[in-house]
């Protein structure tokens, strides 16, 4: 009975360090799969770390290339700004060298002033210019009255007088004989007189005596484009 008890003890502990052994094995397996887990995670890490690093040097290398994109942008603007600066003055200059070639030839309204009316006239009077005249004479009962242009909208018509060289005293001789323009130009007479006084370039007097007269003036701005100059000043 004594061996029979001291086996079944024997079968017992075999069972135990069995159970043991195959819980031991289980555990090495459960760690060696955590540290196959773990070096699959390290390496995962790495490359993530070597990915970040080279997308930081991407970035970097994308915010130089910004930055250099700025700067030749900066350099073309500057380079274009300069170049219109230039363009502007070159402008002027050939425009006053022009003035002053028609201003010789006496052609001051067939080159200058002609031109600018159409543009003019519908920027300012909201006008659709339906005829321009140049140099236009009129004779009645053997008086002559000349007009150096006239342009006529629907319902408007201007009377436009040029001089080379503007004085004071040519407003009130404008003013004067606008008055008889409906006398010699009849055919006219349903439509709201304009005057315009153009010219190269005005003295500042000349274009607030004038406005006092409700007389537009005509002429350059800044040398680059002519224009009415005292508009805003005519109620």
């Amino acid at each position: 009975m004594h061996e029979a008890l001291l086996e079944k003890r024997i079968d017992q502990l075999e069972q135990a360090l069995m159970e043991l052994v195959y819980q031991s094995r289980k555990t090495e397996m459960a760690i060696e799969k955590l540290a196959e887990e773990n070096r699959k995670l390290a390496l995962e890490m790495k490359e993530f770390k070597d990915e970040m690093r080279e997308f930081k040097n991407e970035m970097r290398e994308f915010k130089n290339e910004m930055r250099e994109f700025k700067d030749e942008m900066k350099e073309f603007k500057d380079e274009m700004l300069n170049f219109k600066r230039e363009q502007q003055e070159e402008n002027k200059r050939k425009n006053k060298e022009w003035s002053n070639l028609a201003k010789k030839m006496g052609t001051i309204v067939e080159d200058l002033i002609a031109p600018a009316l159409r543009p003019v006239l519908s920027k300012y009077f909201n006008c659709e210019v339906e005829m321009i005249g140049q140099r236009i004479l009129k004779r009645i009962k053997g008086e002559d009255y000349e007009v150096d242009a006239v342009a006529a909208c629907e319902d408007l018509v201007f009377m436009i007088e040029v001089k080379s060289t503007p004085y004071a005293r040519d407003v009130e001789d404008i003013k004067k004989k606008s008055k008889r323009f409906f006398e010699f130009f009849p055919e006219f007479k349903n439509k709201q007189l304009i005057v315009i006084f153009a010219s190269i370039t005005f003295p500042e007097q000349i274009v607030k005596k004038a406005s006092k007269n409700k007389i537009y003036v005509m002429a350059w701005r800044e040398w680059e484009y002519m224009d009415i100059l005292n508009f805003d000043d005519i109620k």
